[in-house]
């Protein structure tokens, strides 16, 4: 099936999926650099980013309560 295609648009099929690679490895990176710079601002600063902090504070009244009719 591939083969019976011309060169130009093997050419072009290969372009295309490289170029899309690429973007796609451009994308990825961005975000686990975003993601590290909130990561180390998160642990560099005095507020808890960790929910099972939140969640201890909380008494188990609180936290597991049934509304009954």
């Amino acid at each position: 099936m591939f083969r019976d295609k011309p060169a130009g648009v093997k050419i072009l099929w290969l372009w295309t999926i490289g170029t899309a690679g690429v973007l796609v490895t451009n994308v990825v990176r961005t975000r686990l650099k975003d993601l590290d710079k909130i990561m180390n601002a998160g642990q560099q600063s005095d507020i808890p980013t960790d929910s099972a902090v939140m969640v201890d504070s909380l008494s188990s009244d609180e936290i597991l309560r049934e509304d009954k009719l």
